[in-house]
C-alpha cells in the first residue's frame, strides 16, 4: 500500500508538556523493538541475515532515510562478519589450530566497507598478516588460509555468498603479509593495465573488520603514498570511468544499457548510477590524498580540499541519496514478492517527478566524472 502522509512515530517525542523521560522512549521505538524482539537474542547467522528486510522496514517506519538505513545494513554486515571470524577462530583453536601465530586484520570490501550496502550483498574480503620470515610461510599462511576458508563457508551458509571474482581472503591474491600488500601494489600501479586498476579499484575501497586495526591504517598509507604519483595508472582509472556511463543517453533522457535487462524499461541503477558516482569521487579522493571510505566522507573531503565546491558536494550527497532510496524501496517490493534484490529499477514505478530528479542526479554524476578526468589530465601534464 503506498501512503501519501504517514505520521511518524518521531513526532510524538515532543508532544508532551514535559521532555520525554529515557524510560519512554521504547514507545517511540515500537517498530525497532518489536524487529529485535521477532529476531531473539541469539540468531544464527542465517536467521540474523534473513532479518535485514525486517529491519530496513523498520527504520522506515522510523523515518530514517534510506541512506542511513543503507549505513547501519553495512554495520549489521559487518557484525556477522564479527561473528563469523570469532566463531571460525574459536572452531580453529578447538580442533589444535592455536592461536593466530601472527597479528592480522581482516577487511571488507566494497559497499559494505563503504557503508552504503543495500540488500544484496556477496563477500568481498581481504587479509593483511604481520610480516614474518618466508621460511615460515607454510606454516603461518596455511593458518589464515584456513581462517579464511571457514569464516568465508559461514558467511555463505548465512546469506552472504561467495565473491564469484574470488574476492575473498581465503584465496592467496586476497591474503598477503603488509609487505606484500605493498609490492603488489606497486606491481598493479606500475603500467596502464585494466584488470590491475579494476584489483586496485576493489581493495581501495576497505574498512578493518576483525583483528588488528593498525594494519589497515599502515596499508592505507601506503597505498595513498604510491597511487597519487602512478600517473599513467592514473590515466588508466580515469578511462575507465567511460566503461559505466550513467543510463541518460545523449539529448539526457533515461536510458539503460540494456545489458542483462530483466524486462524493458528496467535501468540497472547500481551499475549506471551509483557505480559511476563512487568511482568518480574515488578517484578523485585518491589524487587529494583522502583518507575516507564512504562516498559521503570523500565528498566531504573533496569539499575541505576545494576540490569541489560545497553546494556541488551537497548536490551529489543528495543525488547518491535519492538513488539509494529508489533501489532501496524496489530491493524490499522485490524481496517481498519472493524476487532477488538487485539492482534493478523499473522507469514505469516512478512517477514524473522522481524521473525529473533521476535525470538531475545523473547528469550531476555525469559532469563530477567529466570533472574527475580532467583532473587526471591537468595532474599528469
Amino acid at each position: 500500500m503506498t501512503f501519501l502522509y504517514r505520521h511518524s512515530p518521531w513526532r510524538a517525542l515532543f508532544a508532551g508538556e514535559a521532555l520525554p523521560e529515557p524510560a519512554g522512549l521504547s514507545s517511540a521505538l515500537t517498530p525497532l523493538v518489536d524487529a529485535l524482539e521477532s529476531l531473539g537474542p541469539t540468531p544464527s547467522l542465517a536467521a540474523a541475515k534473513a532479518w535485514q528486510l525486517e529491519l530496513v522496514e523498520a527504520l522506515t517506519r522510523l523515518d530514517l532515510p534510506a541512506w542511513r538505513i543503507s549505513q547501519l545494513i553495512s554495520d549489521h554486515d559487518q557484525w556477522l562478519y564479527r561473528q563469523a571470524i570469532a566463531a571460525s577462530l574459536d572452531e580453529m583453536r578447538a580442533t589444535g589450530w592455536g592461536a593466530p601465530p601472527r597479528a592480522f586484520c581482516v577487511l571488507v570490501l566494497g559497499s559494505i566497507a563503504r557503508h552504503e550496502s543495500l540488500l544484496s550483498p556477496d563477500q568481498d574480503n581481504a587479509m593483511i598478516i604481520g610480516d614474518y620470515p618466508d621460511a615460515r610461510h607454510t606454516e603461518i599462511d596455511g593458518y589464515f588460509q584456513a581462517l579464511g576458508e571457514r569464516f568465508s563457508d559461514r558467511l555463505a551458509v548465512a546469506g552472504l555468498p561467495l565473491c564469484q571474482g574470488h574476492v575473498m581472503a581465503r584465496w592467496p591474491m586476497w591474503r598477503k603479509r603488509l609487505c606484500e600488500w605493498d609490492a603488489q601494489l606497486a606491481i598493479w600501479s606500475a603500467e596502464r593495465r585494466v584488470k590491475r586498476v579494476q584489483q586496485t579499484n576493489i581493495l581501495l575501497d576497505f574498512s578493518p573488520v576483525f583483528g588488528d586495526a593498525g594494519l589497515a591504517d599502515a596499508l592505507r598509507d601506503r597505498a595513498l603514498a604510491r597511487l597519487a604519483r602512478a600517473g599513467g595508472f592514473l590515466d588508466e582509472m580515469a578511462s575507465l570511468l567511460e566503461e559505466t556511463p550513467v543510463a541518460l543517453d545523449r539529448l539526457g533522457r533515461l536510458h539503460g544499457d540494456d545489458k542483462e535487462s530483466p524486462q524493458s524499461g528496467a535501468v540497472n541503477l547500481k551499475r549506471q548510477g551509483l557505480i559511476p558516482l563512487q568511482n568518480a569521487v574515488r578517484l578523485m579522493s585518491l589524487l587529494h590524498g583522502c583518507r575516507g571510505v564512504d562516498t559521503r566522507l570523500r565528498l566531504t573531503e573533496l569539499a575541505c580540499a576545494d576540490a569541489l565546491g560545497v553546494r556541488e558536494a551537497m548536490t551529489l550527497h543528495a543525488a547518491m541519496s535519492r538513488l539509494q532510496a529508489l533501489l532501496l524501496a524496489s530491493q524490499c517490493r522485490r524481496l517481498r514478492a519472493g524476487g532477488l534484490a538487485d539492482g534493478w529499477i523499473l522507469l514505469d514505478d516512478l512517477d514524473e517527478a522522481e524521473q525529473v530528479l533521476l535525470r538531475l542526479d545523473l547528469k550531476a554524476i555525469r559532469r563530477l566524472m567529466g570533472r574527475a578526468s580532467a583532473l587526471v589530465g591537468a595532474t599528469s601534464r
